[in-house]
């Protein structure tokens, strides 16, 4: 998968998953709309990865790993209260960061093979 349809991907579960959180819950706290705020700076990222922009590539990767290890705790939450749809929701959350994060590595992988070979 290319870096920004992961990226983007994973930006809109963020937001949608992460809204829906927020508004199906009964003590609703804005701490829920962290995973929002992040996917919504991922979508603002999302032309500059698709463009192959280091830096802001570089920014997503980061976000993504601030985002994943942020979801730990929500998902233990979550298995402590055993809500079947809260676990749905913080689950695709965490597994589109993954796919994300996924995503970048290989490509940057695939980058530096690319540059070696062209030094070559």
């Amino acid at each position: 998968m290319k870096p920004y349809l992961a990226n983007l991907m994973n930006a809109l579960s963020l937001i949608g998953l992460s809204f829906w959180g927020y508004l199906s819950s009964e003590t609703p706290s804005i701490t829920a709309l962290i995973p929002l705020f992040i996917g919504i700076i991922l979508l603002i990222l999302t032309p500059g990865v698709r463009k192959q922009n280091k830096m802001v590539a570089h920014i997503a990767v980061f976000l993504t790993i601030v985002v994943l290890i942020g979801l730990i705790k929500p998902l233990l939450g979550v298995f402590e209260r055993w809500d079947t749809t809260a676990i749905l929701r913080v689950c695709i959350m965490v597994l589109s960061s993954i796919v994300a994060m996924v995503a970048f590595i290989l490509n940057f992988i695939a980058a530096k093979k690319n540059k070696a070979a062209n030094t070559n």
